[in-house]
């Protein structure tokens, strides 16, 4: 595969979200690199012979984890097993899913090892994705900062531990983070915090991916996919597909 990370958007139809199953565009794959169409058979065999695939999602749609379950098996049934890293689970919590994954834990066990926030991730949405984890016996990985670390960088940006940002991140990551709150600008020391949390957040799915030489996929929101301003930024790999439905 070229040394480059290549990035296209699944356009998705969304049940009563802004695309419909009868859009002209769902179901079509957008291959952002190249500005063109391409087969969803390619983009499926483009991710099985990545070495890192990020698959982002709008996180309560449900037609967005069908096609990661879809792209999950599609790249199993093509190469051996890798490790499933999602962000709905706090890093800490690792050796505690890994206690209870060496004891046969199901999916609900896992997610109870890894203090799932059921009712803040909707765990039926993700339940099919860590099956798949406990079906295949792919290594399932808690890549996300807790809440405590996130509020502990916002309020001192230096314990990120992260280079400054360019001015162009920064700018993308403020803007972002302003959409994300309904347009309401926090006050300029509060949103430099944020913005370190946020590349700091990036930072770790990327490590805890990266941390799994035979391969990986990760499942975070679309914006920790994008490979100008997410997590694919933290990944020192050629081997590198990022995937954002929409």
């Amino acid at each position: 595969m070229r040394a480059a990370l290549f990035c296209m958007a699944l356009l998705a139809g969304c049940a009563g979200a802004l695309l419909h199953e009868d859009h002209p565009l769902a179901g079509r794959v957008w291959d952002v690199r190249a500005g063109v169409f391409v087969a969803p058979e390619g983009a499926l065999e483009r991710a099985a012979n990545a070495r890192y695939v990020v698959l982002g999602e709008t996180h309560d749609n449900p037609e967005h984890h069908r096609l990661q379950r879809i792209a999950l098996d599609a790249i199993a049934a093509r190469g051996g097993p890798r490790a499933l890293a999602m962000e709905q689970f706090d890093a800490e919590h690792q050796p505690a899913m890994d206690a209870a994954r060496a004891k046969g834990a199901d999916a609900e066990s896992l997610a109870d090892a890894g203090r799932f926030d059921r009712k803040g991730w909707n765990w039926p949405l993700y339940k099919p994705l860590v099956e798949f984890a406990v079906e295949r016996g792919w290594p399932l990985v808690a890549a996300n900062l807790s809440r405590e670390t996130a509020r502990a960088i916002i309020a001192d940006p230096a314990r990120s531990g992260l280079p400054p940002a360019s001015a162009e991140l920064r700018a993308t990551l403020e803007r972002d983070l302003i959409d994300g709150h309904c347009g309401e600008r926090p006050e300029t020391k509060r949103l430099a915090g944020m913005v370190a949390a946020q590349r700091a957040r990036d930072a770790l799915l990327a490590q805890r991916l990266a941390a799994h030489p035979a391969g990986g996929v990760l499942i975070a929101g679309a914006g920790h996919a994008r490979k100008d301003s997410g997590a694919p930024l933290y990944l020192a790999s050629p081997e590198s597909l990022s995937i954002g439905f929409i």
